[in-house]
């Protein structure tokens, strides 16, 4: 038996529901899954700061914050940071004549600790 146009409709209203209801699970099951990775990752690097600088398990959270700010908020901390990660890729760009280049990046200069 032939389905009616109206019944076809109610039809493909009934699953297009169903595909929402499905994508909602699916970015629900992303997200915590997210969250597990971003939980397992905190405890794997707190454990592994107090495993090294034992002293810091007694400290108090704004004393630990406080120890965190002054020792890895400096130059010397950022410079080996950006020796550990990648250099950034320069974006590339569609030209005119169809073809693609890399995008130049602006050098900005290095300055000396000498101000005149």
């Amino acid at each position: 038996m032939r389905k009616t146009t109206e019944q076809r409709i109610i039809d493909t209203e009934l699953e297009i529901e169903q595909l929402i209801n499905y994508k909602k699970e699916l970015l629900q099951r992303q997200k915590e899954e997210e969250r597990k990775a971003r939980t397992k990752r905190l405890c794997e690097r707190a454990g592994y700061l107090e495993s090294i600088l034992p002293n810091t398990v007694p400290l108090s959270k704004e004393q630990f914050q406080i120890f965190l700010d002054k020792t890895l908020l400096t130059g010397f901390a950022e410079k080996i940071l950006k020796g550990l990660l990648p250099p950034p890729t320069e974006p590339i760009v569609q030209q005119d004549d169809g073809t693609t280049a890399a995008e130049p990046t602006a050098k900005i200069p290095a300055t000396t600790g000498n101000a005149a």
